[in-house]
C-alpha cells in the first residue's frame, strides 16, 4: 500500500507536468518517455535534469552493453521519503516551468 501510493504520487504527478509516463505494476521505479519533450538521448537529459531542476532521473542505456534501444527512456525511483517524492516534483514543476516559458 505504502508503494502504490508513492508510486501513484510520482506517476500522477510527473503526468500533469506532460511527462508520458509507463506506470509499473511490480517495480519501485516509473518510466517516462523523453521524446514527449522533444528529447532523445537519456544520458544527456538526466545530467541537464539533475542540474537544471536538482532531481536525479536514471537513463535506462546504463543497463544496456551496448547500443540501446532505450535512449528516450528514464527512470524515476519512488522508493523514497513522500516528502522527497513531494519535492523532486515540485522542483520539476518549476524546471517544467522555465523550460515551457510558464509561471
Amino acid at each position: 500500500a505504502d508503494y502504490t501510493r508513492k508510486r501513484n504520487l510520482l506517476c500522477d504527478g510527473l503526468r500533469q507536468l506532460g511527462f508520458q509516463v509507463f506506470v509499473p505494476e511490480g517495480t519501485y521505479y516509473a518510466l517516462i518517455d523523453i521524446r514527449s519533450l522533444g528529447v532523445e538521448d537519456d544520458v544527456a537529459f538526466c545530467r541537464m535534469l539533475t542540474e537544471k531542476a536538482g532531481v536525479a532521473a536514471i537513463p535506462c542505456s546504463a543497463f544496456y552493453f551496448s547500443t540501446s534501444p532505450a535512449r528516450h527512456l528514464v527512470r524515476f525511483a519512488f522508493c523514497k521519503k513522500e516528502e522527497t517524492l513531494q519535492e523532486a516534483l515540485r522542483r520539476l514543476k518549476k524546471w517544467n516551468a522555465k523550460r515551457t516559458g510558464q509561471k
